[in-house]
């Protein structure tokens, strides 16, 4: 008993100083709807204000902060719920288990009884805020907002971040005699060393060696993009040539990193003559390029380029996520000028009408995006960390968190993965281009609506697109949602194929054949109704890759086949500068 009671006594403070902490939490909402506040207040401060925000353009008066209520019904059934859950948590005292949450299932946590209570609270005061959270009277974009805060909050402040409360952490820690501390300590420093935090074995990757080493050339370059032509893997290739227009606020060789999940290597492999748009990471020369700079000079240009090389007046084309968007831009422009150069294009995981674009829309409104246009308009560069923090921060717990944990409290090195080392090879871009681009495609959504855009001296119109489209969206997308991809059978007037892949944005797009996993649904009536929703109630699931599918639908537009080039270029203007991938991909931002 006694020593029952001193337990007890131990742990009073931290009982109280958690019920008095989310007692505040839970009176801090109520005041807010109490008074009809604008927005939170933290610290006098609004929760969404601008630290330093600068005037509006013009002296304009900043548009007024949403309005948020709770109801106070909804508010004392949370409370009530919350006292209910956590008196139960207290009975049960250092026995409470945390449920359902990867990060404490293991044995350690387990057999810590402080680290699982610690953990049970952490979980119990997480889904009070959600509710909370959910129960606001507000617009549906504020409310986006909050979970979105709700959320971010959770991941930073599980207990499985600090070596005070994680139980594995702790015990590898004893298991190692310290040695894991004195590594978390040293991938810390390295971190900090090279500016970003590590989610892979970084030294067992070069750009060359063993990722994006598919054979080919540089066979043009200007001060935007080199363009790569792969040498045939066929005796015979297809007569239009196939160029693909990767996003460039990454680098092209998502598409091509290990022979095995190269899309680049497949489409050589199905006899098609390859060229792919590497773009230049941009530095202070770039800083003042526009978005019509990247559509003139760097798509149309490779456009033109890939129909001199190979003599064909038509090619396919492909784009891919941002990509996808600067490639139908391009295609547009030209169709105003009455030319027709695609025979076809794909699209994968892009953006045409933002209508839809999930949780990177709570980041997009005036306020922002003026802020962005006085910051970097005129000139500068946006930075490629910041745009990899963004995306990170988009999935905290997996992106985020895993690593601090894994790296810096248990000392480990995360294992050599050639995507996770993709995606911390971060690209700049232009600030001008990049303000363009966020006002009038996520914020205003212009290029959705026809002639709302002049791009490059011509009014935008992507009903002139009037090609075959094969467009590709990924089911568990969160950067382009399936039904923002979805969106484009409704803009587009040709003759269309929609495929939903399984999977997120990279996963779901690099998924070879010969791996076998994950499945893609196909609809085969031929019908496009207003949603994807909808769509989705007539198609058919499939097992495995949609490269399949794609490979032969292309081989329809793909013309007949010819003698396979024996050097790259056409050997008169246009000759080999550098074998690929070419010296752009691998300046570091």
């Amino acid at each position: 008993m006694k020593q029952q009671a001193t337990g007890a006594d131990a742990f009073a403070p931290f009982q109280k100083a958690l019920s008095e902490g989310w007692t505040q939490a839970l009176a801090s909402f109520q005041q807010s709807a109490a008074k009809g506040a604008s927005a939170f207040d933290v610290g006098g401060s609004p929760l969404w204000q601008i630290s330093q925000m600068p005037q509006m353009p013009g002296g304009a008066k900043m548009p007024d902060l949403p309005k948020i209520a709770i109801d106070p019904q909804k508010l004392q059934s949370i409370q009530q719920q919350y006292v209910a859950e956590a008196t139960a948590l207290w009975s049960q005292g250092f026995q409470a288990k945390p449920e359902g949450d990867k990060r404490f299932a293991s044995d350690a946590w387990g057999s810590n009884p402080l680290a699982a209570f610690s953990a049970a609270v952490y979980l119990l005061n997480g889904r009070t805020m959600l509710n909370m959270a959910e129960a606001i009277d507000a617009d549906e974009k504020t409310k986006a907002r909050l979970r979105f805060a709700v959320e971010q909050w959770m991941a930073a402040s599980s207990p499985s971040n600090s070596l005070a409360f994680n139980a594995e952490a702790q015990k590898k820690a004893i298991d190692s005699q310290g040695e894991s501390i004195a590594k978390g300590i040293q991938n810390l420093l390295n971190d900090v060393k090279q500016g970003h935090m590590s989610m892979t074995d970084e030294s067992a990757f070069e750009v060359g060696r063993n990722v994006a080493t598919t054979e080919g050339a540089v066979v043009f370059e200007n001060e935007f993009f080199q363009l790569l032509e792969y040498k045939p893997l066929t005796a015979k290739v297809y007569e239009r040539p196939f160029l693909l227009v990767p996003p460039c606020i990454n680098k092209f060789y998502i598409l091509d990193l290990q022979p095995e999940n190269s899309l680049i290597r497949y489409a050589n492999e199905q006899g098609h003559r390859v060229f792919v748009v590497s773009w230049r990471n941009p530095d202070e020369s770039l800083a003042k390029a526009t978005w019509d700079d990247y559509i003139e000079n760097a798509a149309i240009q490779a456009i033109h380029t890939v129909q001199d090389i190979s003599g064909s007046k038509q090619i396919n084309t492909l784009g891919f996520c941002v990509g996808g968007t600067i490639l139908s831009t391009a295609l547009a422009v030209l169709a105003g000028r009455g030319e027709k150069p695609a025979a076809s294009v794909t699209l994968l995981t892009t953006f045409l009408d933002f209508s839809d674009t999930g949780i990177l829309d709570i980041f997009v409104d005036e306020p922002m995006v003026a802020y962005r246009e006085m910051q970097l308009g005129k000139g500068g560069l946006l930075p490629g960390g910041d745009l990899a923090s963004t995306f990170s921060f988009l999935r905290p717990n997996d992106l985020v968190w895993n690593y601090v944990v894994g790296n810096y409290l248990k000392g480990e090195t995360p294992p050599p993965f050639d995507l996770l080392y993709w995606n911390s090879d971060a690209t700049n871009l232009p600030g001008p281009f990049y303000a363009w681009y966020l006002r009038n495609t996520y914020h205003e959504n212009k290029l959705a609506k026809p002639n709302a855009l002049t791009v490059c001296g011509q009014k935008i119109d992507l009903g002139k697109i009037d090609i075959p489209a094969y467009i590709y969206g990924s089911r568990e997308d969160h950067i382009v949602p399936i039904g923002g991809a979805y969106a484009s059978t409704q803009l587009l007037p040709g003759k269309k194929r929609f495929v939903m892949g399984a999977s997120g944005h990279i996963a779901g797009v690099i998924n070879p054949p010969a791996k076998k996993k994950r499945s893609h649904w196909i609809r085969e009536d031929g019908k496009f109704p207003k949603t994807q929703a909808e769509w989705l109630t007539g198609a058919t699931e499939h097992p495995g890759s949609w490269w399949t599918d794609w490979a032969q639908w292309l081989k329809g537009h793909a013309g007949k086949q010819i003698p396979a080039p024996k050097v790259y270029g056409n050997g008169k203007a246009y000759k080999a500068i550098e074998p690929a991938p070419g010296r752009y991909v691998k300046a570091r931002a």
